[in-house]
């Protein structure tokens, strides 16, 4: 087992962990890390972790140390250089009139690295435009595609349900999402409604599947044929949330609704009557 903490670089982003070795870090804390992208600046937001060895990716890079208010002004510089940064990309793209569209431009923490970070249909050739970028800025360049749910996630806004993304508030990775869910939890498959600002199903069918799938395993399918205390009957509905059961009685031409706990308590089975 491994002491950890875990830091994150940006709101909503990945946690990643690190040693915290004799220093005193509590949750709230900023510190400064060494990464895979140089040195950086992330906040602490999970201490005193105990993890398994394959959960942790060895070795485990040390914190250097605890952030200063010098170092939390470095960190505004860089943003505000960044913004410039911005600016002079979206000029240069225009002028090499590529097909690809600026999302967002980040400093790493030491100022060894610009990444720049933008959307296409397709491959871009800028190669021409790293040229000219390293020559203005005289550092390392680094131009990173991304997907559509990644731009969602960097420039948040408001999803169908009136609430801010969730992708940009509190979600630290995306989680695959399927049309299965959406068929599972009854909801209509018109895409403009099972789909979010990015054009991606909503990470939000995710929520609620394992309570979905877990409800569904225990009731009947739709369609079974079971032997209630009134006949035998045929199942025409489903309430997955509420675990209810409409069957349509086949010799009375009635519906009647059973809960999952009525149909354990009257043994209603299955029957292979058609």
């Amino acid at each position: 087992m491994y002491k950890v903490i875990g830091v994150r670089f940006k709101k909503a982003g990945k946690i990643y962990y690190f040693d915290p070795g004799d220093l005193p870090i509590e949750k709230g804390n900023f510190v400064i890390v060494e990464t895979i992208r140089g040195i950086e600046y992330g906040k602490v937001v999970i201490t005193d972790k105990l993890v398994d060895e394959e959960d942790i990716v060895l070795p485990l890079k040390k914190v250097i140390r605890i952030a200063n208010e010098k170092d939390r002004i470095q960190v505004e510089e860089n943003k505000r250089a960044a913004r410039e940064a911005f600016d002079i990309c979206l000029e240069k793209i225009a002028e090499h009139q590529l097909e690809m569209k600026l999302i967002d431009v980040e400093y790493t923490f030491d100022r060894n690295k610009i990444i720049f970070y933008f959307t296409a249909d397709g491959r871009v050739d800028f190669r021409e435009l790293v040229k000219d970028l390293a020559a203005i800025f005289k550092t390392r360049i680094e131009l990173r595609q991304i997907g559509v749910r990644d731009e969602a996630k960097m420039l948040g806004g408001i999803g169908p349900c009136g609430r801010m993304l969730c992708c940009s508030t509190f979600l630290g990775d995306f989680e695959p999402v399927s049309i299965k869910m959406a068929k599972d939890q009854n909801l209509s498959l018109n895409p403009t409604k099972i789909s979010g600002l990015c054009g991606r199903l909503m990470c939000c069918l995710k929520y609620e599947n394992d309570e979905y799938e877990a409800a569904k395993a225990q009731l009947p399918d739709l369609g079974e044929v079971l032997l209630t205390s009134h006949g035998p009957g045929k199942v025409v509905g489903l309430n997955l949330l509420e675990k209810i059961v409409q069957v349509e009685l086949i010799d009375r031409d009635k519906v009647i609704e059973y809960t999952l706990d009525e149909i354990i308590e009257e043994g209603i089975i299955p029957t292979n009557a058609t």
